[in-house]
């Protein structure tokens, strides 16, 4: 009698056949690359690098330890989309959806409109995610350029708005991995552009936290705006929260191809408790901001270094040579993004994540070594 685990029988001719069941495009794509961090000074992922104090994390544990995890979440989502509204002093008539991060808001929103014929905008290098949700879903993407210094060209974003008549246009505020806030004027004619077309406009503030300016003052002067944020950069990257707000009408359309439990009753009360506690994230985000001050200022003062303006919790640079300069921080133990071949206005940069005193101090010396 034959033993199928010793079977001889040669797998090879059909091994790849499951091949002929994903599409194409897919099997052409990169996946999104997290680099391995171990061992490392993790300055690579804009994450917020302090943690809570052994007396939080006690009464965080104790919350999460009562939780009933037997049961999909309920009640306390619709708890913390009222706190989230109260906390962003959300306008009257708006309402608030949430995501599993942003990541999943910007997939619902491919979903949600993926209309025939329909073109997804955004200026670039920006977000990955924004082209790569579109294209996933099979909705055409334009990324328009940004000028030399990582401004919005308002010329050509008009030009692509009359062309193109984009569904949707995504504006990070600031932007990603550039760290820059845009000029309130041009990001104004460009939303109304937007608008008298007929498209959505998302206004990204995933680094709000780290920014001189928001959105929020002015959302409710436009029906076709949606504000999007996320509670990775307050501190809880590790919760995979985010959230974003518009019309009631808006977000109740785009609400209805939300999984119906796609907030777990941990991220939730993870989430109330940062909110509960706001001003110890609002202390870590003030220190933030003025670390990367310093470090700024520091990495200006060196030979051969272009720093770029930053409101975000990380800072770009334009270096010689990135790869040698990324390759040689990294034998040292210092982790940063590798941008340069995001995009040709990227060449030669890298993005520095901001992290505390310590880590700064290290990552600073061993750029200086690097170069």
């Amino acid at each position: 009698m034959s033993d199928p685990h010793n079977s001889n029988t040669d797998l090879k001719p059909s091994s790849n056949l499951w091949r002929q069941h994903l599409r194409q495009d897919v099997q052409s794509m990169h996946a999104y690359a997290v680099q391995d961090s171990r061992g490392m000074v993790k300055l690579d992922a804009m994450e917020n690098p302090y943690t809570l104090s052994a007396d939080l994390q006690k009464k965080l544990g104790e919350r999460l330890g009562a939780l009933a995890l037997n049961r999909y979440p309920g009640e306390g989502v619709n708890v913390l989309r009222k706190a989230l509204a109260s906390y962003v002093q959300m306008p009257e008539g708006f309402d608030i959806m949430l995501g599993n991060g942003s990541d999943e808001l910007i997939t619902l929103l491919s979903v949600a409109c993926d209309v025939p014929g329909a073109t997804f905008m955004a200026p670039v290098p920006g977000f990955v995610m924004y082209a790569m949700s579109a294209q996933l879903q099979g909705v055409k993407f334009l990324g328009v350029p940004l000028t030399a210094n990582f401004e919005l060209d308002e010329q050509a974003m008009l030009a692509a708005i009359a062309q193109h008549k984009p569904a949707v246009l995504y504006l990070a505020y600031p932007n990603n991995p550039t760290g820059t806030l845009w000029h309130t004027d041009v990001i104004e004619r460009i939303v109304l552009a937007q608008g008298q077309q007929g498209g959505l406009v998302v206004m990204d503030e995933a680094y709000q936290p780290f920014a001189s300016q928001t959105y929020m003052g002015r959302i409710a002067q436009h029906g076709h705006v949606l504000l999007m944020r996320t509670l990775s950069k307050f501190g809880l990257a590790g919760v995979r929260l985010g959230y974003m707000l518009g019309p009631q009408a808006l977000i109740a359309e785009i609400d209805k191809v939300r999984p119906p439990y796609n907030i777990s009753v941990l991220n939730c009360e993870c989430a109330l408790f940062a909110l509960e506690n706001a001003e110890v994230f609002a202390q870590q985000a003030s220190e933030i901001r003025q670390e990367r001050e310093k470090l700024s200022q520091a990495l200006a003062s060196i030979s051969g270094v272009q720093v770029f303006p930053s409101q975000a919790n990380m800072i770009l640079v334009r270096i010689p040579d990135a790869t040698k300069s990324f390759e040689g921080m990294k034998l040292k133990g210092i982790l940063v993004k590798n941008v340069s071949k995001m995009h040709p206005l990227l060449n030669n940069c890298l993005r520095l994540t901001v992290g505390t005193p310590a880590e700064n101090a290290q990552m600073l010396a061993a750029f200086k070594e690097s170069l």
